[in-house]
C-alpha cells in the first residue's frame, strides 16, 4: 500500500520533515503557489459573482507533475503548505489538482518544525478553512479589481509602465503627505536656559528651568533669554521638593512579525525583507548537525502575541536555572492580543527555548544568529519578573523661577538583566543624571548658566521601521505584505530612500495626487483599514465575500468611470505650475518623458522651451538650466577643440564646442563615470559602486567604480531588492525572447527567479 503524502510549501521543509516522519510518509514541496489568475488578463468575471479564473502558473509544470508523481496511488494527503490565508489558498489549488475518486484530503498547521511540533500536527489533522481560502481570495480579487484597472488609466494619462495598488498607493500616499508637511513646516526660535548646580555632596548636576511663577515658561527669542539671565544671576538655587518614588517596568510581548521587523531594522540594521527571509530559514529547519535538521521558531508571520503554556514554564524553568530564583514568575505571564481574528498562531518564540543562542551558534550564519537571538531574548525576558526602578525628582526654586531634574537608577533589572528593547528606553530617560541625595531646603550653589538657542523640528520622514509601525497602526495590509509593500513602492520608483528614509519621488508626487482626487475611497486610510478589517470578518465566517466584492465595486466602478474622462492628462495637458516661460510667456507645465518629469512650454509646437527640474525642501521648482561647462582636459578628436558638458535627453554627456560646424558628442560613462545606480559593488572587500556604462560598441552594461582595480562587470541591470532566498543585496533584471522579463539572483548557488 502507497504511504499517505504530506505536501508542504517550501523545498527547504522537505528534510526537516522526512528527518521526523520519513519512514512513515512521503514528502514533496509546491515551490509556492501553483495556480493564480492570468497575468494578462484580469481573469474576474464580475457579473458571475466576481468568479475568478485561475490558470497553473506558467513554469510549474514540472512540480505539478512531480506531485502527481509523488501522490500516485495514494489514498491520504496531507496539505501543509504555510498555516495563512497564502498556504490556505496553495492547499486548495493543490487538492484541485490531485483530487481523484476515492483520494481524502486532510489540512496539516506546522506551527513549528520540530519533532513534537510536527508530530502533534499529523496526528491531529483538520479539514480545508474554507473561510481562510475565501479571504486570500477576496484580497486577490480586490488587488487584481484595483491594479488592472487602474493601471491601464494610468498608462494612457501619465506613462506607460506605471502602476497602481490597492495598498501600495495608500502607502506612497502615507509617505507624500508626510513629505508634504515637511515642506509646510516653518521652524520656530525658542530658548532653553540650564543651571548647572551642586550641593554639599557630589556630583555636580543639571536643572532645566521649566516654570515662572508657576507657570510653564516659553522664552521665545535670544532677548527674553538674556532678561531672564539676569534676574535670576542675583537669585538663591533652594531645592524645593523631592519626589522619590519605586516604579515597576513589565517586559514587553514576544515577537509580533511587524514587531520583529521594526526592532531588527532599528537593532540590526536589517531590512523588513531581509527579516523575512532569515527568519524563513530559521523557521524552516536548520542543520544542528549532519543530517539533523530543526525548526529553531515558531511560524513568522502573525499578528498574535499569546504563547503555549508548554513553552512558558519551559522558559520559567531556563530562567531559574540561569538566573536564580528572585527572576522567576510564579505562574507564566500572558498577553492580550488586539485583534482576536488574527489569533490563529502563536507569537513567534524559539521552538525550544533550551536551543540556546550560545548552542546553536556553531550552526547558523551570522545573519541568522543575530536575528535568532534577538527572538529568543525577547521570548524569555518576557517571562521575567518586573524591573524595579527608584526615581527621584527635584524642583528648584530660583526667585519666581522653578528648574526641574529627574534621575533614575535600577534597584532590581528583572529583565533587564537580558533584554532592553530599543524603545524600553525614552529619549528623557536617556538623559536622566546620576543625582546626589539632597534634601529639601538645601541651598546650591550655581556653576553657570547655560542658555542656548533651538529651533523647532518638522515631523520626521518615514524609516522602514517607523513605516511599518504607521501602517501598523493604521491597519494597512497585514504581517505578510509589510516587506514587500516597502519593496514595490521602492522598485516602482515612487519613492526614493535616501538616508535610511523615504521620500517621495516627483513622479510619485504626480500619480499620488491624480489617484487622491479621482480615488478618494481607495486612497484613503481609513477605508483601506475597514477592508483589512472585512477580510477578517470573511475568515472568521461573519460575512460572505462576495457581499464583501460586490460592496466595494460598485462605488469604484463609478470612480473607474468619472477617471477616464475626467483625470488630469499628463502625456497631453500635463499639470499647471506658477512659472511662466522666458521665451514666450506662455505658462509652463510638468509633462513625463522616458527620462521622467520634466517642464515644457505649452506654445509646443511654436515654442520648444523644456528644462529638468528639481525642488528645494519647500517644494518649489527650480529650474535646471543646461549646463555648457567646458570639461576638463577633454579634446574633440576630430577638430581638436575642447568638449564640454550638455545636458540631454539621458543625461550629460559631452559635446564639441565648435557645434554646430563640429556635431562629435561622446558618452560620459566612456570617461570612466557613468550613471550611478546607488548599488555596492558585490565583490568581497570592495568599496566601490555599480554605475552604467557603455561598451565601446555602445551596448550598455554596468561595472565597478574601481575599475581596473575591480573587474566586476553584468550585461543585466542592478535592481536595489535583496533576493529573497539568499538575501543576496541586490537582483539584476533581465529579459529573453522566451521568457519575457524576470528578476534573477547573480549568486551561482542561488536559484531565484521571479517575473516581472
Amino acid at each position: 500500500m502507497s504511504k499517505p503524502l504530506v505536501i508542504v510549501e517550501s523545498p527547504t521543509k522537505v528534510r526537516t520533515l522526512k528527518k521526523y516522519i520519513g519512514k512513515d510518509f512521503n514528502v514533496a514541496a509546491t515551490a509556492g503557489h501553483i495556480m493564480d489568475l492570468p497575468p494578462k488578463e484580469m481573469g474576474i468575471d464580475i457579473d458571475k459573482g466576481f468568479k475568478p479564473k485561475y490558470l497553473q502558473i506558467k513554469g510549474k509544470q514540472k512540480v505539478i507533475k512531480a506531485l502527481k508523481t509523488a501522490a500516485a496511488n495514494a489514498s491520504d494527503i496531507y496539505l501543509a503548505p504555510d498555516p495563512d490565508r497564502e498556504g490556505e489558498a496553495i492547499a486548495y489549488h493543490t487538492a484541485e489538482v490531485l483530487k481523484k475518486k476515492g483520494r481524502k484530503f486532510y489540512r496539516v498547521l506546522f506551527h513549528e518544525l520540530t519533532k513534537n511540533g510536527i508530530a502533534e500536527a499529523i496526528t491531529s489533522p483538520s479539514e480545508l478553512n474554507r473561510n481562510r481560502y475565501d479571504a486570500q481570495q477576496a484580497r486577490r480579487i480586490l488587488d487584481r479589481l484595483v491594479g488592472y484597472q487602474i493601471s491601464p488609466l494610468l498608462w494612457r494619462k501619465v506613462q506607460s509602465g506605471l502602476s497602481a495598488g490597492r495598498v501600495q498607493s495608500v502607502a506612497v500616499r502615507i509617505i507624500c503627505e508626510r513629505e508634504r508637511a515637511i515642506q509646510a513646516f516653518d521652524p520656530e526660535e525658542y530658548w532653553s536656559i540650564t543651571a548647572l548646580l551642586e550641593g554639599p555632596v557630589p556630583p555636580q548636576f543639571s536643572a532645566k528651568l521649566t516654570k515662572k511663577n508657576g507657570k510653564k515658561i516659553k522664552i521665545p527669542d535670544e532677548k527674553t533669554s538674556s532678561l531672564i539671565l539676569n534676574e535670576l544671576s542675583a537669585e538663591h538655587f533652594i531645592v524645593d521638593k523631592v519626589v522619590k518614588k519605586l516604579t515597576k517596568r513589565n517586559p514587553l510581548p514576544p515577537f509580533t512579525t511587524s514587531k520583529l521587523q521594526q526592532e531588527a531594522i532599528r537593532r540590526l540594521r536589517f531590512s523588513a525583507k531581509k527579516t523575512m527571509v532569515v527568519a524563513q530559514q530559521l523557521y524552516e529547519g536548520i542543520d544542528l548537525g549532519p543530517g539533523e535538521p530543526e525548526g529553531l521558531i515558531t511560524y513568522m508571520r502573525t499578528d498574535s502575541t499569546r504563547i503555549s503554556q508548554e513553552a512558558a514554564l519551559e522558559a520559567l524553568e531556563l530562567i531559574q536555572n540561569r538566573f536564580g530564583e528572585e527572576y522567576v514568575l510564579k505562574k507564566p505571564r500572558s498577553f492580550k492580543n488586539k485583534n482576536k481574528a488574527q489569533d490563529a498562531h502563536e507569537a513567534i518564540r524559539p521552538a525550544s527555548v533550551f536551543n540556546t543562542p550560545e548552542k546553536v551558534r556553531p550552526y547558523l550564519s551570522k545573519d541568522q544568529l543575530e536575528l535568532y537571538t534577538l527572538i529568543w531574548k525577547r521570548f524569555v525576558a518576557s517571562q521575567m519578573q518586573q524591573a524595579l526602578i527608584n526615581q527621584v525628582s527635584i524642583s528648584i526654586k530660583a526667585g519666581a523661577y522653578t528648574f526641574g531634574v529627574s534621575g533614575s537608577s535600577v534597584k532590581f533589572p528583572g529583565f533587564m538583566a537580558l533584554y532592553i528593547s530599543v524603545n524600553d528606553t525614552t529619549e528623557d530617560e536617556k538623559k536622566k543624571q546620576n543625582l546626589p541625595d539632597l534634601s529639601e531646603g538645601t541651598e546650591l550653589e550655581l556653576i553657570k548658566l547655560d542658555p542656548k538657542q533651538h529651533f523647532t523640528l518638522p515631523p520626521p520622514r518615514f524609516s522602514e521601521a517607523s513605516l511599518v509601525k504607521e501602517l501598523e497602526e493604521n491597519g494597512i495590509g497585514r504581517p505578510s505584505t509589510y516587506a514587500s509593500i516597502l519593496s514595490t513602492i521602492r522598485d516602482k520608483g515612487y519613492v526614493d530612500f535616501v538616508n535610511k528614509y523615504f521620500k517621495p519621488s516627483e513622479l510619485g508626487f504626480i500619480v499620488n495626487d491624480l489617484l487622491v482626487k479621482n480615488f478618494p475611497d481607495i486612497l484613503d486610510v481609513d477605508f483601506t483599514a475597514k477592508m483589512e478589517n472585512n477580510l477578517d470578518r470573511i475568515e472568521a465566517e461573519e460575512i460572505e465575500f462576495t457581499k464583501i466584492l460586490e460592496g466595494f465595486y460598485g462605488p469604484f466602478e463609478k470612480e473607474l468611470d468619472a477617471a477616464k474622462t475626467e483625470m488630469l492628462s499628463i502625456k497631453g495637458v500635463g499639470i499647471p505650475t506658477d512659472l511662466t516661460c522666458p521665451q514666450c510667456k506662455k505658462p509652463l507645465h510638468i509633462k513625463i518623458g522616458k527620462n521622467g518629469p520634466f517642464i515644457a512650454c505649452t506654445g509646443y509646437p511654436d515654442c520648444s522651451y523644456s528644462r529638468n527640474y528639481s525642488r528645494d525642501e519647500k517644494g518649489k521648482i527650480n529650474l535646471i538650466e543646461p549646463s555648457f561647462e567646458e570639461a576638463e582636459g577633454q579634446i574633440c578628436e576630430k577638430c581638436g577643440k575642447p568638449m564640454v558638458i550638455k545636458q540631454g535627453r539621458f543625461g550629460e554627456f559631452l559635446a564639441c564646442s565648435g557645434y554646430p560646424d563640429c556635431k562629435n558628442t561622446r558618452s560620459l560613462s566612456s570617461e570612466g563615470g557613468g550613471k550611478s545606480t546607488g548599488i555596492q559593488c558585490p565583490e568581497k572587500g570592495c568599496n566601490g559602486e555599480i554605475v552604467e556604462r557603455r561598451s565601446k560598441r555602445g551596448k550598455i552594461f554596468y561595472g565597478c567604480t574601481r575599475f581596473p582595480d575591480c573587474t566586476f562587470a553584468t550585461w543585466d541591470k542592478p535592481v536595489e531588492q535583496e533576493c529573497p532566498k539568499c538575501a543576496a543585496r541586490f537582483v539584476v533584471e533581465k529579459s529573453t525572447k522566451k521568457e519575457g522579463t524576470f528578476l534573477k539572483c547573480l549568486t551561482e548557488e542561488c536559484d531565484f527567479k521571479e517575473h516581472i
